[in-house]
């Protein structure tokens, strides 16, 4: 899928969605036991609230963090708390749509959340080196399925160490959305709950009504 290898490349060298991993093994773990969302996970009080224009997803990020701007022509954005050096090398979370909906010219093999993590996977083993699957989980984000991919990895052209971890959602015209985390392994425990309280904000359009003919009567 040509958008899930666009994000690969990225995230190497922008702080974008695809996660690569630091360890031995290359091999994708096989998805645990679903769980339910995160809804159960409130954020922070004042948090930001974002609502992409054209695609249309909403979340909650700490007020304190930035927004960095937009990826994937349009399709997302990122949001990182404020750091030192080249935002290349800062802790982010990327917030995207990387499928359209079915019918708009998108493969069929991204259809499936386990076709993208493939192709993600895939991707990752490109650009990077020492791939490592850390944890991959079925879960559910705002009542749509959705699946988890942590993984560690070294990047070869800063020589760094990173922790990504990735949340696909499938929504209900099989588009797929990513959230998706890249930090410094010694900042996870400080910002995964972030990215939980983020994916406990997560939103899409709830569909519009449809009218009702005043002059029809009520059955």
């Amino acid at each position: 899928m040509q958008w899930v290898r666009r994000t690969a490349a990225l995230h190497l060298s922008l702080s974008v969605i695809v996660s690569l991993a630091f360890g031995q093994s290359s091999t994708l773990a096989q998805p645990a036991a679903p769980q339910t969302s995160h809804s159960t996970v409130k954020p922070a009080a004042p948090w930001k609230r974002y609502c992409h224009p054209s695609v249309g997803f909403c979340f909650r990020y700490p007020s304190s963090w930035m927004m960095l701007g937009e990826v994937f022509g349009g399709k997302g954005v990122v949001v990182a708390p404020e750091q030192k050096g080249d935002r290349a090398l800062w802790d982010a979370i990327t917030v995207a749509v990387i499928a359209p909906p079915a019918g708009d010219g998108g493969q069929t093999n991204a259809r499936t959340l386990d076709g993208v993590i493939e192709q993600a996977t895939s991707a990752m083993r490109e650009a990077g080196q020492n791939l490592q699957t850390l944890q991959r989980q079925q879960q559910t984000v705002d009542g749509n399925p959705a699946q988890m991919l942590k993984t560690r990895y070294r990047e070869n052209s800063t020589g760094r160490d990173w922790i990504e971890e990735l949340v696909f959602i499938q929504g209900p015209e099989n588009e797929i959305y990513s959230v998706a985390l890249k930090c410094a392994p010694e900042h996870l425990v400080r910002l995964e709950p972030v990215l939980k309280g983020l994916l406990g904000s997560w939103r899409l359009p709830q569909p519009a009504e449809p009218a009702t003919d005043p002059a029809t009567p009520a059955k």
